[in-house]
């Protein structure tokens, strides 16, 4: 039996939708028609009543700091922004043998093995996840060109035995996968940098032979014994090379916090006497946006006590440098850098921060 390809199927049939409609659809059609149709292909392969254990892995993406971006403009100026991504996303999954599950909100979780299963289902979904961060490029020219923002994505992926079937009831069900495999890739992809694509041990243990990692991120996750390792993909060589594009370097996830801390500036290498207090707004492992009540010069060096309450106890004090001050009402808000910490206080920063990004994962 020749063996089923579901990219040339959607291709045949989309030529010969267009021959008997006699038109030529624009790109945006185009691209919307192969989802559908790669979506009908996937639902008719599948027992509606089957369920099975299988090995899939699952991408997750999701845009950074989307909602901060829909308060600047009108709901369908972003529903516009949304379908234009979405449309190009889907196009490339559908390219390359995945089965888009589902959208929420602007994330997308797509499966690489499930329901159709492929010999090189991981090649695939490490490839798709590179050209989607590539594809960020044309959609934020095409933003730019409509005086939109640009858009910045995090993707995680993760490999792992789950249950695959439909779920529902006779008024409505849907084809999905369930099991921790799965609530595992929403935490790598939850711990993903804008421009990263960060990939779960099981991914990074079958794909090593192919692929090039950067940094290596050991984060606690709930119901996990031990530290769970995240693997940065830099690129691969299989189905054929593919670099993943540069992305704006940052130490760590961002949390929003709302928290008091004392600072002192430094003049001379000498710490002055005089106190003030501010709040941190926005914290990562190595650094943090913090609210001043008094202007501070760019390139200062400060002297940081944060709430011992918050972040354990007998922390030392953290020195920092202010990299950009931005005025805010009567106050201004500082980016500072940790430029010096010691081991105790950076490990209860990190885990107060992995903390957040885990509760805002539940």
């Amino acid at each position: 039996m020749q063996e089923f390809d579901k990219t040339q199927l959607i291709e045949q049939l989309l030529a010969l939708f267009n021959a008997r409609q006699q038109f030529s659809a624009s790109d945006a059609s185009q691209a919307d028609l192969r989802v559908r149709i790669g979506r009908t292909i996937d639902k008719a392969m599948v027992n509606t009543q089957g369920r099975d254990s299988r090995r899939v892995t699952i991408l997750l993406s999701d845009l950074r700091g989307f909602t901060s971006v829909t308060e600047k403009y009108t709901t369908l100026e972003m529903v516009e922004v949304l379908n234009r991504y979405f449309e190009r996303m889907s196009e490339i999954i559908i390219r390359h043998g995945g089965t888009i599950d589902k959208f929420m909100g602007d994330a997308i979780m797509a499966l690489f093995g499930a329901p159709i299963v492929r010999d090189d289902d991981i090649e695939a979904a490490l490839a798709c996840a590179i050209e989607m961060q590539m594809a960020m490029h044309d959609i934020n020219e095409q933003n730019k060109a409509y005086g939109m923002v640009p858009l910045y994505m995090g993707i995680g992926i993760n490999t792992g035995e789950v249950v695959a079937g439909h779920l529902g009831s006779a008024l409505h069900s849907e084809y999905t996968v369930i099991g921790d495999q799965v609530n595992l890739a929403s935490r790598v992809e939850a711990h993903s940098l804008r421009g990263q694509i960060l990939l779960g041990e099981n991914t990074y243990l079958l794909a090593r032979d192919f692929i090039e990692t950067g940094d290596v991120n050991e984060v606690k996750v709930k119901g996990k014994k031990g530290s769970v390792r995240m693997y940065e993909l830099l690129s691969v060589t299989r189905p054929r090379p593919l670099t993943a594009p540069p992305r704006e370097l940052r130490n760590s996830p961002r949390v929003e916090v709302d928290m008091p801390l004392a600072f002192q500036l430094l003049k001379d290498k000498f710490v002055l006497q005089q106190e003030y207090r501010g709040r941190v707004v926005d914290i990562s492992y190595g650094g943090m946006y913090v609210v001043s009540p008094v202007p501070i010069e760019p390139f200062s060096d400060i002297k940081i006590a944060l709430s011992m309450s918050l972040l354990g106890p007998d922390l030392s004090a953290i020195y920092a440098k202010v990299l950009r001050v931005s005025p805010v009402d009567d106050s201004c808000e500082c980016r500072v850098e940790f430029t010096s910490i010691d081991e105790n206080a950076s490990l209860a920063i990190k885990e107060f921060v992995d903390g957040i990004v885990e509760l805002n994962r539940l």
